[in-house]
């Protein structure tokens, strides 16, 4: 099964330049499944469900978010649907709008996508990410910290976007999840990491995907703005007016995997002019 994965999709260039590149993608790759980070689709910052269609409809499948999930209120009713084609972090506490997990089939497997934030230079208060794998793990009988017995409901795949700021702690929580999941990868930073690899126990893991955004920005915002609030330390509301126009870089991660067994890895990324 091939899975491919896109990190933070940045604004109005980002979604055009994921229609650009997607479908050859899937066609060339013969992708199963296609996941992207949508907590910055509309205008850099949240996301609403006219931007979730308009990536469902070049071929994204299913989506994860992180802390400006809620920023767009709309967004709200699709967190709230039966079937969500999109999920935000499970360890936000009790009670919010949407889930933090769902099992999609897939053909004939099932694969269980898991969103879940980091706490370090976070500015939210959230539950423990690694407690809340485990608890989401026993829930649907899978194996936890610590235990040996098999799963008693086996799944296909187990994937894993850990939305953190912090390289250390998305180290740390894959190597605790390790054995147990089939991928886990990184989002928020923006940046692209150099450092896919396979764990002693077989998750594959790798720091952040890095976004589909401008190239000339900050990380995607706007880079007179940015610059202007480093030297003032007053923002002016301007960070996310970006350009709709320009060179557009594409990141993303192929997974291709049998089982929890990954047979391959492949760091994927393309320049794009929209």
């Amino acid at each position: 099964m091939k899975v491919l994965i896109f990190g933070d999709i940045v604004a109005k260039p980002g979604r055009k330049a994921i229609a650009a590149v997607l479908p050859g993608w899937r066609e060339q790759h013969g992708i199963d499944l296609v996941i992207a980070n949508a907590e910055n689709l509309s205008h850099g910052v949240g996301t609403t469900p006219s931007t979730i269609t308009e990536l469902q409809k070049v071929g994204v499948d299913f989506f994860t978010s992180g802390n400006h999930i809620w920023k767009k209120p709309e967004i709200v009713n699709t967190l709230n649907l039966p079937q969500p084609p999109v999920i935000r972090p499970a360890n936000y506490p009790p009670g919010l709008p949407g889930i933090g997990e769902r099992l999609l089939t897939v053909g004939a497997r099932e694969i269980l996508v898991i969103n879940l934030m980091g706490r370090v230079f976070m500015k939210e208060d959230l539950d423990c990410p690694f407690r809340t794998l485990d608890e989401i793990l026993t829930r649907y009988h899978l194996r936890t910290h610590g235990t040996t017995s098999q799963s008693s409901r086996p799944v296909d795949g187990i994937l894993i976007d850990l939305h953190a700021e912090a390289s250390s702690e998305k180290n740390a929580f894959a190597r605790y999840a390790d054995g147990r999941v089939t991928a886990v990868w990184g989002t928020h930073t923006h940046v692209p990491s150099g450092d896919s690899m396979t764990l002693k126990n077989g998750t594959v893991y790798r720091s952040d995907i890095g976004m589909t955004g401008l190239k000339d920005s900050v990380i995607g915002a706007n880079t007179e703005a940015v610059i202007r609030q480093f030297l003032t330390q007053i923002g002016d509301g301007r960070m996310h007016d970006v350009d709709e126009f320009g060179e557009v870089i594409v990141n993303a991660q192929l997974f291709d995997f049998d089982g929890p067994v990954i047979n391959q890895w492949e760091s994927l990324q393309q320049s794009v002019i929209v």
